[in-house]
């Protein structure tokens, strides 16, 4: 692809559905360094597939690769969060583009027969060692993994990841501050695979499973425990929502304190989703936790719910921002029931104290330690 057709490209990509800021974009030098190396593997009958592609740049810009370089059949690509989902296609649409990629879960659909697989580093190293074991256990015997990422976020334990899986494991040569690590001959896969794992919590007399693209993997996070000295003092109520559920720690400990009440557990990661759904199921709990994946609760009708417990981001992907967080906060406001209660616990520094007030009503600081403040905010009624 020219120059200028990739650069034209990229420029009419938006993050829609996703946050949206002046210093945020749907692309990154990484996106361009993956596609100009991969254009040098794609020949006649290549099979692409595409791991973590956040709003269509790679499977776009690898369309008209393909084009160019007759690889065989649509382009595969798995993303983790609905949002990159709804992105990719948003963008397929403002571009124009009806055909010539499949959207699937990580594993055979997705990676059978794969030659070229391309996948933007995740933060995690769990999360690498799921890809890299799918794409060494289901891709065809001479599959190229491009695996890239910004080298201020890079690790020497990425290599390592990738060596257990892979015969040869090769760093390319860094470009605008990006590296792609290439790796060849998959390894024979071990069985079972490594994930979903599950752990037995003692403090919380719970059995935790995750995925691996699941933050904070089977462990507690320091703001759910937090969170989680105030269960006592939350309101029993019929319908509560765990927003942002992760592997479904809060919905267990709230379904399993107050069993009248149904949960909601939702997240807009497939792989937060499928580790909450393990997690109610290994505590005898999934008769009353609905699983769902979902953007900000947007399928759940208006004034449904009485309590929402929300532990919010606070970056997008890899920056530092409040938006996430304020995006969560106003769909509470909308799912909330007037007189429910939206419980929050949050890094203190980030001040979302006057958002909670704005958006849903009078907020109380229930706790505060030194990282972190847990509020409770009323949903003021329609005519307030």
């Amino acid at each position: 692809m020219a120059d200028n057709n990739l650069e034209s490209l990229f420029s009419r990509l938006s993050r829609f559905p996703d946050v949206e800021a002046a210093n945020l974009q749907a692309w990154d030098a990484t996106d361009r360094l993956l596609l100009d190396t991969a254009a040098g593997f794609l020949e006649p009958g290549s099979r692409l597939a595409i791991v973590g592609d956040r709003y269509g740049a790679l499977t776009l810009g690898a369309l008209a690769l393909g084009a160019r370089g007759g690889s065989a059949g649509p382009v595969r690509v798995h993303q983790d969060l609905i949002t990159g989902e709804r992105a990719l296609r948003h963008n397929a649409d403002a571009l124009a583009i009806t055909a010539g990629f499949e959207q699937l879960p990580l594993g055979p659909d997705l990676l059978s027969g794969a030659t070229i697989v391309l996948v933007q580093l995740p933060k995690s190293l769990a999360e690498l060692e799921e890809i890299a074991d799918a794409v060494a256990r289901h891709a065809a015997p001479g599959v190229v993994l491009l695996a890239g990422g910004r080298v201020k976020h890079m690790s020497v334990g990425m290599n390592g990841v990738l060596e257990r899986y892979f015969g040869e494991v090769q760093p390319q040569l860094a470009r605008q501050k990006s590296r792609i690590l290439l790796a060849r001959g998959p390894k024979a896969p071990g069985s079972p695979p490594p994930f979903p794992v599950s752990s037995g919590n003692a403090e919380l007399g719970l059995t935790v499973c995750a995925r691996g693209a699941v933050f904070a993997g089977t462990g507690l996070d320091i703001g759910t425990r937090f969170l989680l000295d105030f269960l006592p003092a939350m309101p029993q109520v019929r319908h509560a929502v765990d927003l942002g559920c992760g592997t479904g720690i809060l919905a267990a400990m709230y379904a399993r304190t107050n069993p009248e009440s149904r949960v909601t557990a939702t997240d807009q990661s497939a792989a937060a989703v499928d580790s909450a759904r393990d997690t109610a199921r290994a505590n005898g709990l999934q008769d009353r936790i609905d699983v769902l994946q979902d953007d900000a609760m947007e399928s759940l009708p208006a004034a449904s719910a009485e309590l929402i417990l929300l532990n919010p981001p606070f970056h997008v992907g890899a920056t530092v921002h409040a938006g996430a967080g304020i995006k969560l906060i106003e769909a509470a406001g909308r799912v909330l029931a007037p007189g429910g209660e939206l419980w929050t616990v949050f890094n203190s520094h980030l001040h979302y104290r006057p958002a909670l007030e704005r958006l849903i009503g009078p907020t109380r600081e229930v706790g505060r330690n030194p990282k972190f403040t847990v509020t409770a905010s009323t949903r003021k009624s329609a005519s307030v």
